[in-house]
């Protein structure tokens, strides 16, 4: 499952003077790009070759049911782990190839232009001197994952030798499918976050026939992969995650941006450990109105999507206590056999709790699985919780570990 994601380090971090990758792409978490080269191993003259023509994937079958569409655009997921499909009541979106990802004054191209393939203007993360791109700007390495309209590549920039990960779109495929408006939107909201629980998009660029965009890479990949493998999180890892996802939602909805699709497959860690919102692809942003789409993954809906009322920012805090929910137990507190019998579930908010978890995470989750959006305790209260203080042992392991691992590379680095 792919969608852009965006994110970064330091909030409002001020444009760069130039328009060099460098100066853009300073390394998020002060892991050097030294490390991460050596980490990834790619030559200097590129492992993998990208595609010139989509590659037919197979279907997933793993067992939650996600909307139509939510898969659609998406960059965020580092492999191709996904839960299958079903219909989503969402808008039509206009099938157009020639306007994939490309803003208005970007759509006039010449014949000149279209020959010169990738060379196209890339719309930098912050304000400032925007620069031009192309495909061998970029030391490309292994695939890190597969979706249904692309791939995602390691990828390193020749003059920094920064790590990113390089998601390659085909626009025929986007186009088949009507969502390049979705995209557009999508580069347009991730652009413009900086958080440092929110996956960096730092750019894009495109040719004739496919859109790239360049993404910070999480090198701990999917936090999906390591829940199937543990089953479940101790409650101090749990806590640490709930904390900082209910931080970097709260800076969304400053922003006036509701994410509308939080879940483990759109999760990434990086190589601090740092838990990151990798996918935007049903995100809006809603500064005043209400939206009435469907739209989401099924055991993540809340009552007033699935009673068809209108909903806003709120529907990220049912999502987030449905997370903290899955995290504790290993599947979501609404899964049923069947679609009806969810919506039902979600509907009547019937909640059930295993012994093993604790009072405190049971409090906290059902003062966010409320019915009545007006109820759900707010992010900024979540912060406070005394559930979400177990998560700081987490932080300090994760420090320890980190330092430790500092101090190794140092040493190498002197012996060299």
């Amino acid at each position: 499952m792919y969608r852009p994601g965006m994110a970064s380090n330091k909030e409002n971090r001020s444009p760069p003077k130039t328009g060099g990758f460098a100066a853009a792409l300073k390394p998020a978490m002060g892991i050097g790009s030294s490390l991460h080269a050596k980490a990834t191993g790619i030559s200097s003259s590129g492992a993998v070759r990208v595609p010139s023509k989509p590659v037919v994937q197979g279907s997933n079958t793993l067992n939650r049911p996600a909307t139509a569409q939510a898969s659609s655009t998406s960059s965020s997921s580092h492999s191709s782990m996904a839960r299958p499909a079903t219909a989503c009541a969402s808008s039509k979106l206009a099938v157009s190839t020639s306007s994939v990802s490309r803003p208005k004054e970007e759509a006039r191209q010449t014949p000149r232009e279209q020959q010169q393939g990738a060379q196209q203007r890339v719309v930098q993360p912050t304000t400032g001197p925007s620069k031009t791109w192309e495909l061998t700007d970029f030391d490309i390495g292994k695939p890190l994952g597969r979706g249904k309209f692309g791939n995602v590549y390691l990828a390193r920039e020749k003059k920094s030798h920064y790590i990113v990960a390089l998601k390659v779109l085909f626009k025929s495929q986007l186009a088949k499918a009507g969502v390049e408006h979705q995209l557009r939107r999508e580069i347009e909201i991730q652009s413009h976050l900086r958080h440092k629980n929110i996956l960096r998009l730092f750019g894009y660029f495109y040719d004739q026939s496919r859109v790239y965009l360049i993404l910070e890479f999480a090198a701990r990949g999917e936090l999906y992969k390591d829940l199937q493998k543990l089953k479940r999180f101790p409650e101090e890892r749990a806590a640490f995650y709930i904390g900082s996802l209910a931080s970097s939602l709260l800076y969304c909805h400053e922003k006036n941006v509701i994410h509308r699709d939080i879940k483990p497959e759109n999760l990434l860690v990086d190589s601090r450990g740092e838990v990151k919102i990798a996918d935007f692809g049903w995100s809006v942003h809603a500064p005043s109105s209400k939206r009435h789409t469907l739209c989401g993954t099924l055991d993540y809906l809340p009552p007033e999507m699935v009673e068809g009322q209108p909903h806003d920012k709120k529907v990220d805090i049912w999502s987030l206590g449905v997370l903290a929910y899955e995290f504790l137990v290993g599947n979501p507190p609404f899964e049923a056999q069947g679609h009806s019998e969810t919506y039902r579930r979600i509907s009547k908010v019937d909640l059930k709790f295993p012994p093993y978890v604790s009072a405190g995470a049971k409090d906290l989750i059902s003062k966010l699985l409320v019915k009545d959006p007006k109820r759900r305790l707010a992010l900024k209260e979540v912060a406070q919780h005394p559930w979400i203080q177990i998560g700081q042992k987490y932080k300090d392991d994760l420090a320890r570990e980190n330092a430790a691992i500092a101090a190794a590379a140092a040493a190498e680095a002197g012996n060299q």
